[in-house]
């Protein structure tokens, strides 16, 4: 897989990293320390949790959820990279952590962490303020395209894909959003149903128990079709032919079109 595919293929797909390979026959004979580089009760942190839960139970010994949050996941994974290499200090993140962090690092995370294994997908989904006046992602684009800088959007933190994802989308629809950044997915849903921002591109985990909600508006998923489970709302690909944004792995490259 070259490079250009890792930057932009994992997606949101929940990555498992370590300081490097495990050498101890008997591992885990101490409590693990979990690193999450989200707020808790956000997707990933919730992931983590379920999946700390299990490994304690399966290996009896405790595994503990450490959150870390920080721009571009730099902190969480800059602990885990400085970490002893002795398979006690794990990193739990989106996998754009790990194939997407800034270029100015103290640390190499290619070189320091070892990827162990893709724990799941997951699907971002088009939420807005039920203030605006629009229902679906075309009027959206429409409405934008009149009012230019004029509505914003807020992001779970900066330089991952919640960001990446709706800064591409919007640059394919030719319109202009004004960001505002949050700590994290819970905060941005928050947001967008307090009538603070206009717009979140988030998780479909953190979004979908909102769908009959009165003060947001779900009007797009990123999967190339809709999904099973919400199938009254449209893809972004739908107005948008060519672009879609879902977790993929592996040899499902093809799966994640470049929406530029």
């Amino acid at each position: 897989m070259h490079r250009l595919t890792l930057l932009i293929l994992p997606a949101i797909a929940a990555l498992v990293a370590i300081a490097a390979p495990l050498r101890a026959a008997d591992w885990p004979s101490r409590p693990v320390t979990v690193v999450v580089p989200f707020a808790a009760g956000g997707n990933t942190d919730m992931m983590a949790r379920l999946g700390a839960q299990h490994l304690s139970a399966k290996l009896g010994q405790t595994f503990v959820v450490e959150n870390r949050p920080s721009a571009g996941g730099a902190l969480g994974t800059g602990m885990v990279a400085a970490a002893a290499p002795d398979g006690y200090t794990i990193l739990f993140a989106a996998s754009s952590m790990i194939t997407l962090t800034p270029q100015k690092l103290s640390f190499n995370p290619e070189q320091q962490l070892v990827p162990i294994t893709n724990v799941g997908t997951g699907t971002q989904m088009i939420a807005i303020k039920r203030e605006l006046p629009v229902k679906t992602l075309p009027e959206l684009i429409a409405y934008a395209k009149a009012n230019p800088g004029k509505l914003n959007f807020t992001v779970a933190g900066t330089q991952n894909i919640s960001h990446l994802a709706p800064v591409l989308l919007f640059a394919r629809a030719g319109i202009d959003l004004v960001m505002v950044p949050s700590k994290g997915g819970p905060q941005a849903v928050s947001d967008v149903m307090s009538g603070q921002v206009d717009l979140y591109f988030g998780n479909s985990s953190e979004l979908l128990p909102h769908i009959d909600s009165d003060r947001i508006r779900l009007i797009a998923v990123g999967t190339a079709q809709r999904l099973a489970t919400a199938p009254d709302i449209p893809s972004v690909s739908e107005t948008l032919p060519g672009a879609r944004r879902e977790a993929g792995h592996g040899d499902d490259s093809d799966r994640f079109r470049n929406w530029l």
